[in-house]
């Protein structure tokens, strides 16, 4: 998918209004989502308060990309609903979605800054030329991620890590208050790994809402507050050391999914890799 249609899809909305209080960030009730007759998400219902950090887990083919699509509004899905603060997630220039690498046309001659620019365009106007104001906040945001000396790089140069971060600070630009992102460590060494989680820390303090898909088990468990375990079907939403059970994964991942004794606890391992939608 090309990076600029990609931004079409997810930024290009009305103004945000003044979000109402009292209301959670996200609230999924009843959501299925059909293509053709395969079913894809079913009857999958849940709410993610305003400032947590929420790890979606599951095989490949649980559907944990349909489910960020849904909430960005990418997707419409087949029945049930999506609320962004207690409306519809049409509108709302507070969420921000980071497709998988894969997904993205890097050849495209965008530059670092021309990327994290468009995060700007709902604020802006698409009839606006950017301001001094904007490419102030631009730069802060590429400096926030530590790629401020990349900003004139074409975005085909970049590593793994640097795409993440450009990405981040994209979100950083549009003043994003929740943050999708589709499996952001596939592919990543463990220092780059590392330095996107020192990131997404600091935007927690910064009280932004955070869900990620994800296959490391380990990591949902040491950096996020609740673990969404899915398989189509919501299988388990919660704290993670009361998620990632034994029984739970088993029903989650059937036979991909082994779990061997080590120093007197389960680790899991799985042979399921990158999900591709």
């Amino acid at each position: 998918m090309a990076l600029v249609n990609l931004w079409r899809k997810v930024t290009l909305r009305e103004r945000d209004r003044a979000h109402p209080s009292g209301e959670p960030i996200v609230e999924v009730s009843r959501v299925s989502m059909r293509y053709d007759r395969v079913v894809a998400l079913e009857d999958v219902s849940f709410t993610v308060e305003t400032g947590e950090r929420i790890a979606i887990v599951g095989p490949n083919g649980a559907g944990k990309s349909t489910l960020l699509k849904i909430i960005a509004g990418v997707l419409t899905p087949t029945t049930g609903s999506v609320r962004i603060y207690g409306r519809g997630p049409g509108g709302h220039l507070c969420i921000a979605y980071i497709p998988q690498r894969n997904q993205v046309d890097w050849n495209f001659p965008l530059t670092v800054a021309d990327v994290v620019m468009m995060g700007r365009i709902g604020k802006m106007g698409l009839l606006r030329h950017p301001g001094p104001r904007d490419w102030a906040i631009v730069r802060r945001a590429l400096e926030q991620v530590g790629i401020a000396d990349l900003a004139d790089r074409p975005i085909r140069a970049l590593s793994g890590g640097q795409q993440q971060r450009m990405f981040i600070a994209r979100a950083l630009a549009q003043e994003a208050e929740l943050l999708l992102m589709d499996e952001p460590f596939t592919g990543l060494d463990r220092p780059a790994q590392e330095g996107i989680l020192e990131i997404l820390e600091h935007l927690r303090r910064q009280g932004v809402t955070i869900l990620l898909a994800t296959h490391d088990l380990e990591q949902a468990a040491s950096h996020f507050d609740r673990v969404l375990l899915l398989n189509r079907r919501l299988i388990a939403f919660g704290p993670p050391d009361a998620v990632l059970t034994p029984g739970a994964l088993r029903a989650a991942y059937g036979g991909h999914l082994r779990l061997i004794p080590v120093e007197g606890e389960l680790v899991a391992v799985g042979d399921t890799c990158c999900e591709g939608g």
